[in-house]
This record gives C-alpha cells, structure tokens and sequence, in this order.
C-alpha cells in the first residue's frame, strides 16, 4: 500500500500540470508548454518564503500565486498574444519553458533544495501503508480542485463562457463574449495555480531547477490519455501515469519506469485515440 500511496502522490502531481494544460486548451485551443516551470519556480518561492525567509506557509502560498500569476500574465502578453499562427504558440511557449529553467538554474543552481510541508513530514501509516502528510494532501487537493473547476465550468457565467469559448470561438464572440480578456484570465489562473501549488508540490518532488522538464512530458501524458479538454480525465490519467510509474520502479526497475507509462499511453490511445474521457466528434457532410 506505500506503493500506492507513492504512485498516486505523484500522479497527483502530474494531473495538477495537465488541469494547467487543460485550462489553457478550453481557452486557446493551444498548450502552453511552460506550465510546469511555473509549477517549478512555485516549488523555489515556496522554499525561499518558508526556509530562507521563514514566512507563515499561508502567506507564501498568497506570496507565491500572485508572483506565479504575474509571471503567467507576462507570458501570455509576450509569447502568445502577438503570435497570429496558433501552431507557432507551440514554439513560443516551450521557449518561455526554457527561459524560465534558465533562470531558475542562473538564480539556484541545478541542487535540489527540500522543502518542508505545512503539516509535517513525519511518516503516518493508512490503510496499511506509510505515506507523508503531503501525499495524502496532494491526492486530495486534485480530487476537490478537479471538483470545483467542474462545477465552475457548469454554473457560473465565467464558466460557461469559458465552455462556449472551447466549442466555438467565433461564435462566443458573436454572442458578446470578450473572448481575448477571458482567454487571459484563464491564462492568469494557471499561474496562479501553479504558484500556490508550490506548498505541495515542493515538498513532494523537491525544488529543483529541472523539475519543470519533467513534470512537463509527464503532464502531456496524462492529458493524452484523461484526453484533452476533459478535466476529470485528468484524474484517471494522473492516477494510471503515477501507479505505472510506481509500480514499475518497483517491481521491473527504475530504468523501465518511462518505459511502462508510455507502453501504456500507446496501448490506450490505440484503443481510444481522443482519451478516456473525449468523445469523437462526428460531422455530417
């Protein structure tokens, strides 16, 4: 059961870069590839506010969303607004990715720096497994933010227009919906997202300057198979990406652990080529 605990932890963390993902996708139609080194430097505000500065863990949470925000709204002004091809926002937010690693490794170098959890760190034992305060917080998070983001999308007039937006932008702009303000307010959100979500992030994988390359590829992934658009997708992708990570750390080796989850993707999206969680869209001609 400490596997699992593990294995799903970790999925967590990889179903939050895919819910940033997603956002981006319902809004734009586009990914914006730097959403885990805003996670990344989210991981960094958190370790400076808490360890360096000694701050309360809730005002460097406030601290670190509103500078991950900020950052995020930056991007979104500079590699995504002035470029007209949607194909080339591919480019231009992997070279934001790339910036951003940069100057984390420039600023903190390429050790890991610990980051301690709000609620301790002593091992606790559940279900009959050990697992930290942290893993059980993260699985739990995922679970209520995924929640809440649904049941945003389908009531609140925001929401909606977000919805509408993804299915048809054109005609959402018809319809009076100021299309490029709520496509940067959903851009704004997953850097705000990111930031706070350094207070359980970081302590989970550590702040580390190349954290954001991998929880990127690993945050495609689940995307792929929760499929795209589809936020509760997200969750039956992180939990398959991180148990097939674990399990197969554990039983095969580390070195087969990519391995496993790419098997996986293959075999999945070969049986349903949109996802677990998208249907195929039919035209009439």
């Amino acid at each position: 059961m400490t596997i699992i605990w593990s294995g799903m932890a970790i999925g967590a963390v990889y179903a939050l870069v895919a819910i940033g993902y997603n956002i981006v996708f319902l809004s734009q139609k586009t990914f914006n590839f730097a959403q885990a080194s805003l996670m990344m430097l989210g991981a960094f505000i958190t370790y400076l506010g808490i360890v360096v500065l000694g701050l309360h863990w809730w005002l460097v949470g406030i601290g670190a969303a509103i500078i991950i925000g900020a950052i995020a709204a930056l991007e979104e002004r500079i590699a995504i607004r002035p470029v007209k091809d949607m194909h080339n926002l591919l480019v231009t937010t992997l070279g934001a990715s790339i910036i951003l690693q940069g100057v984390a490794q420039l600023i903190w170098g390429g050790e890991p720096y610990r980051v301690p959890f709000f609620a301790g760190d002593g091992v606790v034992e559940v279900l009959g497994g050990n697992v930290y305060p942290v893993e059980i917080a993260l699985v739990l998070v995922v679970i209520l933010l995924v929640v809440a983001l649904t049941q945003f999308a389908k009531h609140s007039l925001v929401g909606i227009a977000l919805m509408g937006m993804s299915e048809n932008r054109e005609a959402a702009q018809l319809r009076g919906v100021d299309v490029r303000r709520f496509a940067f307010l959903a851009f704004a959100f997953t850097g705000v997202l990111a930031g706070a979500m350094g207070l359980f992030v970081g302590p989970k994988t550590y702040a580390v300057a190349t954290l954001g390359a991998s929880l990127a590829l690993k945050g495609f992934v689940v995307l792929a198979i929760g499929g795209f658009g589809s936020l509760s997708g997200t969750l039956a992708g992180g939990l398959i990406v991180g148990l097939a990570e674990a399990l197969a750390s554990r039983y095969i080796g580390a070195d087969f652990a990519n391995l496993s989850v790419f098997i996986i993707l293959v075999v999945i999206l070969m049986a349903k080529p949109t996802g677990l969680f998208t249907r195929r869209k039919e035209r009439t001609v």
